[in-house]
């Protein structure tokens, strides 16, 4: 028993079970946490690669990115908010009309009857009241946001400093918890935050290649359609297929089956270059999951994390695999 309490294994299970309840504890800041480290990470990711190609003062270049980025966002939501909330008004709008409206084609309108069988309306409802519910609480978003900016500039700001100042527990009282703490740390910006890193390059080339293509096919409320696949796409296989649905949809209010069909190329096509260029080249061995248990994953993460499950579930169970060492045999 004495050597089970001793070992290096039972030490660490411990602390990660610590961990895991204190950040439970801090549910209600999990959306002020998760964004902190998603924009410190991301930051100290392009800060570094700036430091690489012009060399300036660190401190100077944290600041320059921060105030370039805060600009650009502060400006496009001043231009280009209105109009982008119009158009995904009007995407609702046409989502609707197209539900409630009867339609010629007799398999569509055995498949719309069989969704009205299973009471779609009543989550897709649901789904438009969390939507709502989410964006009239702007404000709270918008103060948690900025807490996060800030708190992630004045990371990057101190960095070095804070690096030298928290090493100091490696001599201290608590060094053998620090050593563990520090083993989870490394672990976590290891697979989280470049698996995180990889989605965000994904989602936003996905965009880019869809919203050209739906552009090129002359779709409407390219604005709104552009935002829906940018967070869908943030979620790993399933984004695809969901987004796929009100595509279709549009593409048939507009043109029909044919235009249904040339969606359905586009979207195959973006897929192949993402699942065989981006995620290859972006992705670690790790990361390179079944399809079944990236559902999975996504299924229970949905039903406890809420919104945020879908998009950080991955990762976090990439993590568990690089603690526990799951890793894929060396080929001969």
């Amino acid at each position: 028993m004495n050597k089970i309490l001793q070992s290096t294994s039972f030490k660490r299970i411990s602390i990660f079970v610590v961990i895991a309840i204190a950040i439970y504890a801090m549910k209600s800041m999990i959306n002020l946490i998760l964004l902190t480290f998603i924009f410190a990470f991301l930051m100290d990711r392009l800060v570094q690669f700036i430091e690489r190609k012009i060399p300036l003062n660190r401190r100077l270049i944290v600041v320059i990115s921060y105030a370039s980025i805060v600009g650009l966002l502060s400006y496009g939501l001043v231009m280009y908010l209105p109009m982008i909330a119009g158009e995904i008004t009007a995407l609702i709008k046409q989502l609707t009309a197209f539900y409630t409206t009867k339609h010629d084609n007799i398999v569509l309108n055995y498949v719309m009857s069989r969704m009205e069988e299973i009471k779609i309306s009543s989550y897709l409802e649901q789904g438009f009241t969390f939507v709502l519910k989410y964006f009239t609480d702007i404000s709270k978003i918008g103060l948690q946001i900025l807490l996060a900016l800030l708190m992630s500039l004045f990371f990057l700001l101190e960095k070095p400093r804070l690096i030298v100042f928290t090493k100091k527990f490696r001599t201290s009282k608590v060094a053998p918890i620090y050593s563990e703490i520090e083993f989870f740390a490394r672990k976590f910006v290891g697979t989280f935050g470049k698996v995180i890193e990889a989605q965000l390059i994904i989602a936003v080339v996905n965009c880019i290649l869809t919203t050209i293509s739906l552009w090129i096919l002359d779709f409407p409320q390219l604005g709104g359609l552009s935002i829906m696949i940018f967070i869908l796409g943030l979620i790993p296989v399933a984004g695809v297929i969901i987004s796929i649905i009100p595509l279709a949809i549009i593409a048939y209010s507009i043109g029909g089956l044919i235009k249904v069909l040339y969606v359905g190329i586009a979207i195959m096509i973006i897929h192949g270059i993402e699942a065989y260029i981006l995620n290859p080249n972006l992705m670690s061995s790790k990361t390179n999951l079944p399809v079944f248990y990236t559902f999975i994953v996504l299924i229970f993460s949905e039903h406890f994390f809420g919104v945020w499950g879908l998009i950080v579930g991955i990762p976090v169970f990439v993590f568990f695999l690089d603690v526990l060492e799951v890793t894929e045999s060396k080929k001969r």
